[in-house]
């Protein structure tokens, strides 16, 4: 099992910890806060919830959370190590050359820094190619975007390493070209933040108006075009120069105050602090999370079923993650967790989705015995005919479940497939399937015998899943 080392253990260390974990990687967390253990807990708890809800294929075998007494034992085996300490500069210096004291040559280390350049961190380093930035997004289990900075004093294959690295754990890597204050996002959400102090301030919005303003409007279109791209589209079949002709001009409109902050003193901060606790409600801080983790879960998988934005980058990922099925009797042929949109008012499975699971489960089936896209490109598939579900217990999101199939018969163009939906906890059952399949030929669109490889595949699976008597 592959290792990392996290160096500072709260909101966002904590949820670098979670994603490698929860991507099958060995990790070492050191923070000197006695409260620590507790904290990643709670954070590993939210992420091991919500994280598998994104994907159809089966998760890693989950890495064991190490909290280590001292920095230098984390570091020691790290092969990458994430240096998420507060944002102080001379802390900083002073947690990367401890790293660098302890720690492989050949380690990447990152840091999450949003406010400091590469060559800031490795201003007087001992190895300074081996220090870059990488800039997650909060809730780092979730969202997939890393701003990557190697600086000018890059070494190209550690770079390489880098990327490669993120991708693995399902994370977008975005290497930036320059070093440049605050990279590239946080300039924009900065922009934002003050121009919102302002509102605030000025008695023109609310914490909560401005927040209906961003998910209401223009928040849902970012998600899945960013900026550019909205716009492109705002300029009709003309397109961005048609949108810059016509917006263009107001830019020199006082629209904006951005180089103009409000003195940030006690009376703005109770403001704002006010306004802000009101609007959340009864809502705990992890209620929030669980609540934005549901939101973004739902999301993300929205666009992964369009295959596009954020979404692209969980359905390669998922993509990467399948693996051949192993050769069993009965066949395990899905193994995934139960997503947030898949539940109903009760807050269980919706009984549609069962449908989906066994469908599922019998082209999983299909594609282990020849019957796959390759196949159903050369114009032959099998068509389901009827499908027997029975619901046996209760379903929950978030839950862990397998399937597995047994062919009972397996004659000609019949395919009879057997499934059983079991929660992975203690294996019982959840639910049924008797599904009869019939090969067709996708040009006639009538029953057809299959190709003679498919056609030994099946009765050999069939001949093994019999009954022993």
């Amino acid at each position: 099992m592959r290792q990392v080392a996290i160096i500072g253990g709260g909101v966002i260390g904590g949820g670098w910890a979670a994603r490698f974990s929860l991507m099958g990687w060995s990790v070492a967390l050191y923070d000197p806060d006695p409260d620590a253990p507790r904290k990643m807990a709670e954070v590993m708890d939210g992420a091991a919830r919500a994280l598998p809800m994104l994907y159809d294929a089966p998760m890693p075998r989950r890495g064991e959370i190490t909290v280590c007494a001292s920095l230098a034992e984390a570091v020691r085996d790290a092969e990458w190590i994430q240096e998420s300490v507060p944002e102080r500069l001379d802390l900083k210096h002073k947690i990367l050359a401890e790293i660098q004291d302890s720690c492989r040559s050949d380690a990447v280390i990152g840091s999450s820094t949003s406010g400091f350049k590469p060559s800031q961190l490795q201003d007087g380093a001992r190895r300074p190619d081996q220090i870059m930035v990488a800039h997650p997004f909060n809730p780092v289990y979730l969202l997939p975007l890393v701003e990557l900075v190697p600086g000018m004093n890059k070494d190209p294959q550690k770079l390489d390493i880098a990327t490669k690295t993120l991708r693995e754990i399902g994370m977008f890597p975005l290497v930036v070209r320059a070093e440049i204050d605050a990279h590239i996002a946080d300039r924009f959400l900065e922009a934002v933040w003050r121009e919102a102090l302002w509102l605030v301030k000025d008695g023109v919005a609310t914490t909560e108006e401005i927040d209906n303003a961003i998910r209401y409007g223009f928040g849902l279109r970012w998600a899945q075009m960013g900026l550019f791209e909205t716009y492109r589209v705002a300029g009709g079949e003309a397109g961005m120069r048609h949108f810059m002709a016509q917006f263009g001009p107001a830019l020199k409109w006082p629209w904006t105050r951005l180089m103009d902050v409000p003195e940030f003193d006690d009376a703005l901060v109770d403001l704002i602090s006010d306004q802000s606790d009101s609007q959340s409600g009864g809502y705990s801080i992890r209620g929030l999370e669980r609540l934005r983790d549901d939101n973004l879960v739902a999301i993300l998988r929205a666009l992964k079923g369009q295959d596009a934005a954020a979404g692209r980058i969980i359905a390669e990922h998922d993509a990467r993650m399948r693996a051949p099925l192993a050769d069993t009797v009965p066949l395990v042929t899905v193994r995934r967790s139960v997503p947030v949109d898949w539940s109903d008012v009760n807050g269980h499975m919706n009984e549609g989705r069962y449908g989906q699971v066994f469908s599922d489960a019998s082209e999983a089936l299909m594609a282990h015995v020849g019957a796959d896209r390759a196949y159903i490109a050369g114009g032959y598939s099998y068509f389901t005919v009827e499908t027997k579900i029975k619901y046996v217990a209760e379903t929950l999101v978030a839950e862990d479940f397998y399937v597995e199939t047994r062919v009972v018969l397996g004659a000609g163009k019949k395919l009879g497939l057997w499934h059983e939906m079991k929660r992975s906890a203690d294996d019982e059952t959840l639910a049924t399937c008797d599904q009869f399949l019939l090969h067709v030929s996708l040009e006639t669109r009538k029953s057809c015998p299959p190709i003679p490889h498919v056609a030994h595949a099946v009765e050999a699976l069939a001949l093994r899943h019999k009954p022993v008597s």
